[in-house]
């Protein structure tokens, strides 16, 4: 017993081949394999996971930006509105209000009424006296001050 008959021997170094011969078939399917799937996704034009995963990421950016920008958007606009009312508010404070021409009663318009001639000559003394007015006044139909001669 000493001795293992050679036959086992044999058998085993067959099986010990027959194992490797079987693993190197199988690698070279899977590259086989691995090769027709990446020309099929070559062909039909697909993205790798990490490259989606990329895309995704940046969309989900790109939407929180424009979220951001929209919120700006309408805060600015709310202030414009507010800042707009504001400026109307004072625009006609500051304007007088015109009084139509049918309400003026004609006692109270100039050169007519008890208190002026009929004629039209006002005997009031003018608002704007000559001493008020710059003394190099040369626009145009513009007088000049009294006592100087032109």
């Amino acid at each position: 017993m000493a001795d293992r008959p050679r036959f086992f021997d044999d058998l085993a170094g067959m099986a010990g081949g027959a194992m490797s011969a079987l693993t190197g078939l199988k690698d070279e399917a899977e590259a086989t394999m691995r090769a027709r799937a990446e020309e099929m996704i070559r062909k039909f034009d697909l993205v790798r996971r990490d490259e989606l995963d990329a895309m995704a990421e940046m969309a989900a950016n790109a939407r929180a930006g424009q979220e951001e920008a929209t919120l700006r958007l309408v805060t600015l606009e709310a202030r414009l509105a507010k800042l707009e009312a504001q400026m109307e508010t004072m625009a006609t404070a500051a304007m007088p209000v015109p009084t139509p021409a049918s309400s003026v009663l004609p006692d109270t318009m100039p050169g007519q009424g008890p208190n002026h001639p009929p004629h039209g000559g006002d005997t009031s003394a003018s608002a704007v006296t000559p001493a008020a007015m710059p003394d190099d006044t040369d626009a145009p139909g513009s007088m000049p001050p009294l006592g100087t001669v032109s």
